[in-house]
């Protein structure tokens, strides 16, 4: 497949998904029973953030050395994860009624920079990351290569955070 053929797919998913989950902060939430705990969910997503940024930096070791089917195994394990952790967190967003922050002093202005920080990368990584992987499925490796190198830190940033305010909210859940 050619790269062109990814793009419109690549505007679709990254308008949608945005979209899908802005307006779940603005639909009341449902009383759906889906046949297990939610209150997990928070935690499962932090585990997923944790071991993409792990995936992440493997693949990143693994490129830098040269060996391009582990580090092709990694980045896909990286993208699947990070699609596992979409899927639950639009599930318990939908569902789960907000956690607000309780901190105080010092922490609270650096709870909420890291946050807003996390949801505004959040959203503006999905296209990086379409555009990064179909340019890397479609064999053009010097593009590939130049837009990872965007995608890498903003991805880590993305998912590093994510652990970070899950850790910092967590005694609030």
């Amino acid at each position: 497949m050619k790269e062109r053929n990814y793009t419109t797919w690549i505007v679709m998913i990254s308008v949608v998904v945005p979209a899908l989950v802005a307006v779940l902060y603005i639909l009341p939430k449902r009383q759906i029973n889906p046949g297990f705990n939610i209150s997990i969910l928070p935690a499962l997503h932090a585990t997923l953030n944790f071991v993409t940024t792990l995936l992440l930096l493997a693949g990143w070791f693994f490129i830098r050395k040269r060996r391009i089917v582990q580090h092709k195994a990694c980045m896909i394990s990286a993208f699947v994860l990070s699609g596992i952790f979409l899927v639950s967190y639009v599930v318990y967003h939908s569902l789960a009624q907000p956690t607000h922050f309780g901190g105080v002093g010092i922490i609270r202005p650096v709870y909420f920079f890291l946050l807003i920080t996390h949801i505004i990368l959040a959203a503006a990584i999905l296209p990086f990351i379409l555009v990064t992987l179909s340019r890397a499925l479609s064999e053009r490796f010097d593009k590939h290569r130049k837009i990872a190198r965007i995608t890498l830190p903003l991805w880590l940033y993305v998912t590093i955070t994510g652990v970070v305010v899950y850790l910092m909210l967590s005694p609030y859940y």
